[in-house]
Protein backbone atom coordinates (compact mmCIF):
# COMPACT_ATOMS: atom_id res chain seq x y z
CA UNK A 1 0.00 0.00 0.00
CA UNK A 2 1.12 3.36 -1.28
CA UNK A 3 -1.32 5.69 -0.77
CA UNK A 4 -1.33 9.87 -0.62
CA UNK A 5 -5.22 9.95 -0.96
CA UNK A 6 -7.88 8.74 1.57
CA UNK A 7 -11.57 8.81 1.02
CA UNK A 8 -13.96 9.28 3.66
CA UNK A 9 -17.48 8.16 2.74
CA UNK A 10 -20.09 9.46 4.99
CA UNK A 11 -23.74 8.21 5.34
CA UNK A 12 -26.63 10.53 6.90
CA UNK A 13 -26.59 10.36 10.71
CA UNK A 14 -22.58 9.45 10.56
CA UNK A 15 -21.52 9.66 14.10
CA UNK A 16 -19.25 12.30 14.07
CA UNK A 17 -16.14 10.52 16.25
CA UNK A 18 -16.19 7.98 13.70
CA UNK A 19 -15.28 10.59 11.30
CA UNK A 20 -13.48 13.37 13.12
CA UNK A 21 -11.14 11.04 14.29
CA UNK A 22 -9.89 9.05 11.68
CA UNK A 23 -9.63 12.24 9.58
CA UNK A 24 -7.73 14.12 12.23
CA UNK A 25 -4.80 11.56 12.44
CA UNK A 26 -4.65 11.66 8.48
CA UNK A 27 -4.39 15.67 8.82
CA UNK A 28 -1.99 15.19 11.21
CA UNK A 29 -0.05 13.10 9.49
CA UNK A 30 0.73 15.88 6.70
CA UNK A 31 1.56 18.24 9.77
CA UNK A 32 4.53 15.83 10.74
CA UNK A 33 5.40 15.62 7.09
CA UNK A 34 3.88 12.95 5.33
CA UNK A 35 0.73 14.66 3.52
CA UNK A 36 -2.89 12.55 2.30
CA UNK A 37 -4.88 14.41 0.15
CA UNK A 38 -8.40 13.85 1.95
CA UNK A 39 -11.64 13.60 0.24
CA UNK A 40 -15.48 12.80 1.67
CA UNK A 41 -17.76 11.52 -0.41
CA UNK A 42 -21.37 10.90 0.11
CA UNK A 43 -24.43 9.16 -1.63
CA UNK A 44 -26.20 12.38 -0.36
CA UNK A 45 -25.93 15.68 -1.21
CA UNK A 46 -25.98 17.43 2.86
CA UNK A 47 -25.20 14.56 5.03
CA UNK A 48 -25.92 15.20 8.23
CA UNK A 49 -24.35 13.56 11.87
CA UNK A 50 -26.35 11.36 14.64
CA UNK A 51 -25.67 14.94 16.95
CA UNK A 52 -27.15 17.27 14.46
CA UNK A 53 -24.14 18.71 12.84
CA UNK A 54 -24.52 18.72 9.11
CA UNK A 55 -22.04 18.36 5.83
CA UNK A 56 -21.68 20.68 3.25
CA UNK A 57 -18.37 20.25 1.39
CA UNK A 58 -18.78 16.52 0.10
CA UNK A 59 -17.82 15.08 -3.37
CA UNK A 60 -20.90 12.84 -5.07
CA UNK A 61 -19.65 9.43 -5.13
CA UNK A 62 -19.94 9.43 -9.09
CA UNK A 63 -16.49 12.26 -8.87
CA UNK A 64 -14.66 10.44 -7.50
CA UNK A 65 -13.11 6.98 -9.26
CA UNK A 66 -11.43 4.52 -6.63
CA UNK A 67 -7.76 3.45 -7.54
CA UNK A 68 -5.83 0.45 -6.15
CA UNK A 69 -3.51 2.93 -4.18
CA UNK A 70 -6.59 4.19 -2.45
CA UNK A 71 -7.45 3.68 1.17
CA UNK A 72 -11.30 4.33 1.38
CA UNK A 73 -13.04 4.64 5.27
CA UNK A 74 -16.82 4.25 5.74
CA UNK A 75 -17.48 6.45 9.24
CA UNK A 76 -19.93 4.77 11.54
CA UNK A 77 -23.59 5.69 11.31
CA UNK A 78 -27.31 5.18 13.78
CA UNK A 79 -28.22 1.92 12.61
CA UNK A 80 -31.28 2.96 13.52
CA UNK A 81 -31.87 5.92 11.52
CA UNK A 82 -30.06 4.01 8.34
CA UNK A 83 -32.24 4.27 5.09
CA UNK A 84 -31.82 0.17 3.37
CA UNK A 85 -33.71 1.88 0.52
CA UNK A 86 -30.76 3.80 -0.54
CA UNK A 87 -28.61 0.55 -1.01
CA UNK A 88 -28.28 1.40 -4.88
CA UNK A 89 -26.99 4.76 -4.72
CA UNK A 90 -24.01 3.43 -2.57
CA UNK A 91 -23.35 -0.56 -2.86
CA UNK A 92 -22.04 -0.56 -6.47
CA UNK A 93 -19.45 2.32 -5.89
CA UNK A 94 -18.72 0.69 -2.72
CA UNK A 95 -18.19 -2.76 -4.68
CA UNK A 96 -16.20 -1.20 -7.23
CA UNK A 97 -13.73 0.04 -5.00
CA UNK A 98 -13.57 -3.27 -3.14
CA UNK A 99 -12.55 -4.73 -6.76
CA UNK A 100 -9.64 -2.25 -7.45
CA UNK A 101 -8.04 -3.46 -4.49
CA UNK A 102 -8.13 -0.58 -2.74
CA UNK A 103 -7.58 -0.46 1.02
CA UNK A 104 -11.32 -0.74 2.79
CA UNK A 105 -12.13 0.17 6.41
CA UNK A 106 -15.08 0.90 8.12
CA UNK A 107 -15.22 2.15 12.04
CA UNK A 108 -17.69 1.03 14.28
CA UNK A 109 -21.78 -0.28 12.72
CA UNK A 110 -20.11 0.55 9.17
CA UNK A 111 -19.63 -2.76 9.49
CA UNK A 112 -23.01 -3.53 8.58
CA UNK A 113 -22.37 -1.57 5.07
CA UNK A 114 -19.43 -3.49 4.18
CA UNK A 115 -21.43 -6.45 4.93
CA UNK A 116 -24.57 -5.41 3.26
CA UNK A 117 -21.95 -4.78 0.17
CA UNK A 118 -21.03 -8.30 0.37
CA UNK A 119 -17.72 -7.19 0.77
CA UNK A 120 -17.13 -9.37 4.38
CA UNK A 121 -18.29 -12.51 3.31
CA UNK A 122 -15.65 -14.89 4.27
CA UNK A 123 -13.91 -12.40 6.36
CA UNK A 124 -13.27 -12.12 10.05
CA UNK A 125 -14.24 -8.51 11.28
CA UNK A 126 -15.06 -6.67 13.74
CA UNK A 127 -17.72 -3.94 15.19
CA UNK A 128 -18.55 -2.48 18.29
CA UNK A 129 -19.35 -4.35 21.23
CA UNK A 130 -22.85 -3.74 21.06
CA UNK A 131 -23.41 -4.67 18.07
CA UNK A 132 -20.86 -7.63 17.48
CA UNK A 133 -23.71 -10.09 17.91
CA UNK A 134 -26.63 -8.76 15.47
CA UNK A 135 -23.91 -8.41 12.52
CA UNK A 136 -22.94 -11.96 13.05
CA UNK A 137 -27.08 -12.77 12.68
CA UNK A 138 -27.61 -10.37 10.19
CA UNK A 139 -24.82 -11.85 8.00
CA UNK A 140 -23.96 -15.29 9.15
CA UNK A 141 -21.79 -15.70 6.01
CA UNK A 142 -19.02 -13.71 7.72
CA UNK A 143 -17.22 -14.19 11.09
CA UNK A 144 -17.56 -11.92 13.85
CA UNK A 145 -14.50 -11.52 16.27
CA UNK A 146 -15.31 -10.10 19.32
CA UNK A 147 -13.82 -7.81 21.64
CA UNK A 148 -10.95 -6.74 19.06
CA UNK A 149 -10.31 -3.26 18.43
CA UNK A 150 -9.42 -3.78 14.71
CA UNK A 151 -9.23 -6.68 12.49
CA UNK A 152 -7.69 -7.54 9.37
CA UNK A 153 -8.25 -9.20 6.57
CA UNK A 154 -6.48 -9.03 3.16
CA UNK A 155 -7.31 -5.38 2.11
CA UNK A 156 -10.07 -5.19 4.63
CA UNK A 157 -10.31 -3.80 7.72
CA UNK A 158 -12.90 -3.30 10.28
CA UNK A 159 -12.88 -1.52 13.62
CA UNK A 160 -15.15 -1.38 17.16
CA UNK A 161 -15.41 2.27 16.23
CA UNK A 162 -15.60 5.49 18.24
CA UNK A 163 -11.72 6.16 19.36
CA UNK A 164 -10.52 2.75 17.72
CA UNK A 165 -10.83 4.83 14.55
CA UNK A 166 -8.04 6.59 15.69
CA UNK A 167 -6.35 3.31 16.39
CA UNK A 168 -6.94 2.05 12.77
CA UNK A 169 -6.11 5.30 11.15
CA UNK A 170 -2.99 5.07 13.02
CA UNK A 171 -2.33 1.17 12.04
CA UNK A 172 -2.87 2.22 8.33
CA UNK A 173 -0.08 5.25 8.75
CA UNK A 174 2.51 3.23 10.30
CA UNK A 175 1.66 0.50 7.10
CA UNK A 176 3.38 3.03 4.65
CA UNK A 177 5.28 5.28 7.26
CA UNK A 178 6.94 2.97 10.13
CA UNK A 179 5.95 2.97 13.65
CA UNK A 180 8.69 5.82 14.66
CA UNK A 181 6.34 7.99 12.48
CA UNK A 182 2.69 6.55 13.50
CA UNK A 183 4.09 7.01 17.27
CA UNK A 184 5.38 10.74 16.29
CA UNK A 185 1.55 11.09 15.08
CA UNK A 186 0.14 10.20 17.88
CA UNK A 187 2.14 11.75 20.00
CA UNK A 188 0.83 15.09 18.21
CA UNK A 189 -2.30 14.25 18.82
CA UNK A 190 -1.54 13.81 22.40
CA UNK A 191 -3.00 10.51 21.77
CA UNK A 192 -0.86 8.12 24.61
CA UNK A 193 0.02 5.44 22.60
CA UNK A 194 -1.16 3.35 19.38
CA UNK A 195 -2.69 0.41 20.59
CA UNK A 196 -2.37 -2.54 18.39
CA UNK A 197 -5.20 -4.62 16.82
CA UNK A 198 -4.61 -7.72 19.08
CA UNK A 199 -5.27 -5.75 21.80
CA UNK A 200 -9.73 -6.23 23.67
CA UNK A 201 -11.52 -3.32 23.20
CA UNK A 202 -11.45 -2.92 27.03
CA UNK A 203 -7.71 -2.30 26.12
CA UNK A 204 -5.01 -2.00 29.08
CA UNK A 205 -5.41 1.79 29.31
CA UNK A 206 -9.16 1.36 29.74
CA UNK A 207 -8.85 -1.84 32.19
CA UNK A 208 -9.37 -1.13 35.67
CA UNK A 209 -10.45 2.27 35.42
CA UNK A 210 -14.73 1.03 36.04
CA UNK A 211 -14.97 2.67 38.88
CA UNK A 212 -15.48 6.61 40.75
CA UNK A 213 -12.71 7.23 42.97
CA UNK A 214 -11.45 10.44 41.67
CA UNK A 215 -8.19 9.47 43.94
CA UNK A 216 -7.45 6.81 42.20
CA UNK A 217 -8.23 8.40 38.87
CA UNK A 218 -5.71 10.51 39.65
CA UNK A 219 -3.08 7.97 40.90
CA UNK A 220 -3.58 6.31 37.35
CA UNK A 221 -3.22 9.40 35.65
CA UNK A 222 0.15 10.05 37.67
CA UNK A 223 1.04 6.57 36.93
CA UNK A 224 0.62 6.92 32.94
CA UNK A 225 2.72 10.22 32.35
CA UNK A 226 5.26 8.90 34.84
CA UNK A 227 6.36 5.54 33.71
CA UNK A 228 9.92 6.47 32.93
CA UNK A 229 10.64 7.53 36.15
CA UNK A 230 11.00 5.26 39.87
CA UNK A 231 7.37 5.48 41.04
CA UNK A 232 6.86 4.72 44.97
CA UNK A 233 3.97 4.09 46.53
CA UNK A 234 4.84 6.68 49.25
CA UNK A 235 5.28 9.53 46.92
CA UNK A 236 1.03 8.45 45.03
CA UNK A 237 0.19 8.80 48.58
CA UNK A 238 1.64 11.69 48.60
CA UNK A 239 -0.27 13.00 45.87
CA UNK A 240 -3.58 12.62 47.38
CA UNK A 241 -3.03 13.03 50.75
CA UNK A 242 -3.82 10.05 51.74
CA UNK A 243 -1.51 7.30 54.00
CA UNK A 244 0.32 4.80 52.35
CA UNK A 245 -1.53 1.76 53.70
CA UNK A 246 -4.93 3.12 52.65
CA UNK A 247 -3.95 4.05 49.10
CA UNK A 248 -2.83 0.76 48.72
CA UNK A 249 -6.25 -0.65 49.78
CA UNK A 250 -8.15 1.47 48.24
CA UNK A 251 -6.48 1.14 45.04
CA UNK A 252 -6.79 -2.37 44.98
CA UNK A 253 -10.96 -2.03 45.97
CA UNK A 254 -11.53 0.20 43.35
CA UNK A 255 -9.47 -1.24 40.47
CA UNK A 256 -8.87 -5.11 41.70
CA UNK A 257 -4.94 -5.05 41.10
CA UNK A 258 -2.69 -3.82 42.90
CA UNK A 259 -0.50 -0.71 42.79
CA UNK A 260 2.62 -2.38 41.49
CA UNK A 261 0.65 -4.95 39.06
CA UNK A 262 -0.70 -2.05 37.28
CA UNK A 263 2.46 -0.03 36.84
CA UNK A 264 3.91 -3.44 35.55
CA UNK A 265 1.02 -3.69 32.89
CA UNK A 266 1.63 0.11 32.06
CA UNK A 267 5.14 -0.90 31.40
CA UNK A 268 5.00 -3.58 29.42
CA UNK A 269 2.59 -2.71 26.86
CA UNK A 270 4.36 1.06 26.66
CA UNK A 271 7.59 -1.06 25.83
CA UNK A 272 6.18 -3.45 23.84
CA UNK A 273 5.08 -0.29 21.75
CA UNK A 274 8.20 1.30 21.75
CA UNK A 275 10.40 -1.63 20.53
CA UNK A 276 8.34 -2.11 17.25
CA UNK A 277 10.13 1.91 16.59
CA UNK A 278 13.42 0.36 16.41
CA UNK A 279 14.53 2.43 18.97
CA UNK A 280 17.59 1.57 21.08
CA UNK A 281 16.51 -1.11 23.93
CA UNK A 282 18.87 0.69 26.22
CA UNK A 283 16.13 3.96 24.99
CA UNK A 284 13.14 2.20 25.64
CA UNK A 285 14.01 0.30 29.26
CA UNK A 286 15.00 4.24 30.49
CA UNK A 287 11.68 5.29 28.59
CA UNK A 288 9.46 2.75 30.76
CA UNK A 289 11.75 2.70 33.89
CA UNK A 290 13.37 -0.43 34.17
CA UNK A 291 17.03 -0.26 35.18
CA UNK A 292 18.42 -2.71 32.73
CA UNK A 293 17.88 -4.19 29.52
CA UNK A 294 17.82 -7.74 31.01
CA UNK A 295 15.08 -6.73 32.90
CA UNK A 296 12.60 -5.12 29.86
CA UNK A 297 13.37 -7.87 28.18
CA UNK A 298 12.04 -10.32 31.36
CA UNK A 299 9.18 -8.75 31.96
CA UNK A 300 8.27 -8.17 27.83
CA UNK A 301 8.73 -12.31 27.48
CA UNK A 302 6.95 -12.74 30.43
CA UNK A 303 3.78 -10.27 29.07
CA UNK A 304 3.80 -12.72 25.56
CA UNK A 305 4.07 -15.70 27.24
Amino acid sequence: MNSSRVIFFIFNNVHLLDLAGAVTVFYESGCCGKKYNIHYVSPYDNPGTSSGLGFSNVEPLSSVTVTVDDIVIVAGMEIEKWNRADDHLWIPWLQSAAATGATIASICTAAFALAAAGLLNGHNCTTHWAWTTALQQKYPLLKVIENKLFVQSGRIFTSAGIATGIDLALYLVEEQHGAAFACLVAKDMVVYIRRDGTEAQNSIYLQNRQHINHHVHQIQDYITKHLHHKITIAELAELVFISPRNLTRLFKSATGTTIGQYIQSLRQEKAKYLLKTRQKIAWVAKECGYNTTAQLRKLVKEAKD
